[in-house]
């Protein structure tokens, strides 16, 4: 079994799920988790998770997150891409009338920083225990409540109406769908999401995602070890931000059993920590066991997330 965390590219047409499914299948081992859904249509970073690294899954998906995105000024669907059905249309002539550069500019500056997004319909989250988007299949429409976003950066990558290509960096939680179709409905033309690759999330990069294709013939190899050079351990996910401290053989023990760990069985790499700061737990041949917190008025370390395979 591996442990640790697999940079993802998925590709069109697959599913998170998906994506799960067959590289349990690649790897030969049930415990696999991804950190947040990616729209079938869309393609880019998928973080997943093997093995004892499913504790991360929700950490992951927690970091901000950065996208290619080319929106199609002039429609309106009911899944605000181009995969749903049209509700209405303008004209080309009357979108190019409406959209000016600076005009393309002030709205762009408006949806930048902390914005409200209304989560579409065709969408993962579950209301009164059923998904959006099986209430949306049923031809149904529910109350949302709007959510807060950060958009941190929005720049415009270039401009041929009725497209529009944008880069977006933004918090988690946020539905790129709907922010072009909310820009679309300040232009006054309707927009709907043309294409989507996700190029980052957190520290994981688009230009060292492999292909599920890619992972299947490393696997099929003569080298199947080989995958190894392409999963990261649990810990590399922290080491910028929790210190390291070892644990003395007389404490190993209470590692062991996820108990408190007092200065006296430690070593720290930083001497002054904050309250409550991370850190990464190791024994003194430098295998990884847990995630502490540093408790400044104990003074001692308690215990956060345990990782022993």
């Amino acid at each position: 079994m591996y442990h640790g965390m697999i940079n993802i590219y998925k590709e069109k047409g697959y599913t998170s799920s998906d994506v799960v499914a067959k590289l349990r299948g690649i790897l030969h081992m049930k415990k696999i988790g991804h950190t947040g859904t990616l729209d079938p249509d869309a393609e880019g970073v998928l973080p997943v998770c093997l093995g004892n690294g499913t504790k991360l899954c929700e950490l992951i998906a927690d970091r901000d997150k950065e996208y290619d995105a080319v929106m199609r000024l002039g429609v309106v669907t009911d899944t605000q891409d181009m995969s749903g059905r049209i509700l209405s249309e303008t004209d080309a002539d009357e979108v190019r009338a409406k959209v000016t550069g600076e005009r393309l500019k002030e709205v762009i500056r408006a949806y930048t920083g902390e914005i409200s997004q209304i989560p579409p319909m065709y969408s993962a989250i579950k209301v009164g225990g059923k998904r959006l988007y099986e209430l949306a299949r049923q031809g149904r429409t529910v109350e949302r409540s709007p959510r807060p976003v950060q958009i941190y950066s929005m720049d415009i990558q270039w401009i041929e109406l009725p497209l529009i290509a944008i880069h977006v960096r933004c918090s988690k939680g946020t539905y790129i769908r709907t922010l072009c179709h909310d820009i679309g409905q300040s232009l006054g033309t309707g927009a709907a999401m043309e294409s989507l690759v996700r190029t980052r999330v957190g520290s994981f990069r688009l230009e060292d995602a492999i292909r599920l294709g890619e992972a299947e013939a490393i696997m099929h190899s003569d080298d199947p070890e080989r995958i190894l050079t392409y999963i990261m351990p649990v810990d590399s996910f922290f080491k910028d931000s929790a210190p390291e401290v070892v644990v003395l053989r007389d404490g190993l023990k209470y590692l062991l059993n996820g108990n408190p760990l007092s200065k006296r069985v430690t070593r720290a790499s930083e001497t002054n920590m904050a309250n409550q700061q991370l850190v990464r737990v190791y024994d003194e041949e430098g295998k990884f066991y847990a995630l502490y917190r540093y408790d400044k008025e104990k003074d001692r370390y308690t215990s956060y997330k345990m990782f022993l395979s």
